[in-house]
């Protein structure tokens, strides 16, 4: 039997252009958003926020500082940038973490054991609290999976995509607080992704041999 999950990856490509006249369906690209809402995170504290740009105006201010997204955002159908939380909100004594395993509502033990597992998780196994940044990075690794699963899923229903990270941290980072109006303390751009159908078939799919990638130790 045909594996429909390997059939999306080998249909999936960074399409870098779209067919501008071909619009995603309401249905369908809230399915896609629900992909993302839906994914895992570390410890569960879901550390994105999903900002979808379909402003024309807005999209090309978004151009000016993406060079990786310069026939991306013209023409997708979509446009999501993912953001991530900052330290603000996930260090281990935050008020977000505090709001988060509330609205869990687990038992108070486990909330404390929560608290203690993270706390030692930020402060020695992952050793995340010398630079803020790490608290960053740490955290738009996991934008990635929501990012990955979105991709996927809109290729198994015949919709293209492509992830964009070519574009200027700090101007984006002044667009996202000056013309989105969000808090740039909290909130980080992690990546951008647009989303449509493409306008011709592309080139085969080209990958490293499973043997250059893979190593079992039985």
């Amino acid at each position: 039997m045909e594996n429909k999950f390997l059939e999306a990856m080998n249909f999936r490509h960074a399409c870098k252009s779209f067919d501008a006249s071909k619009e995603i369906s309401e249905e369908d690209f809230s399915d896609i958003l629900e992909m993302g809402r839906l994914s895992p995170s570390s410890f569960g504290f879901e550390p994105w926020k999903f900002v979808v740009i379909q402003n024309k105006e807005l999209r090309e201010k978004l151009k000016e500082t993406t060079w990786g997204g310069q026939g991306q955002l013209p023409t997708a159908s979509h446009v999501v940038l993912i953001l991530s939380r900052k330290v603000k909100d996930l260090h281990y004594s935050a008020d977000y973490i505090d709001n988060m395993l509330k609205y869990k509502e687990l038992p108070e033990d486990v909330v404390a054991l929560y608290h203690q597992f993270y706390e030692q998780f930020q402060k020695k196994d992952f050793n995340i609290l010398g630079d803020d940044k790490y608290i960053f990075d740490w955290a738009t690794k996991q934008t990635y999976i929501a990012l990955a699963n979105m991709m996927t899923g809109a290729a198994t229903m015949g919709i293209d995509s492509c992830p964009m990270e070519g574009f200027d941290i700090e101007a984006t980072e002044a667009f996202i607080r000056d013309e989105l109006k969000l808090d740039s303390d909290e909130f980080g751009p992690a990546v951008m992704v647009a989303f449509g159908y493409r306008e011709e078939d592309p080139r085969g799919k080209s990958r490293l041999p499973s043997d250059d990638v893979i190593t079992w130790y039985n």
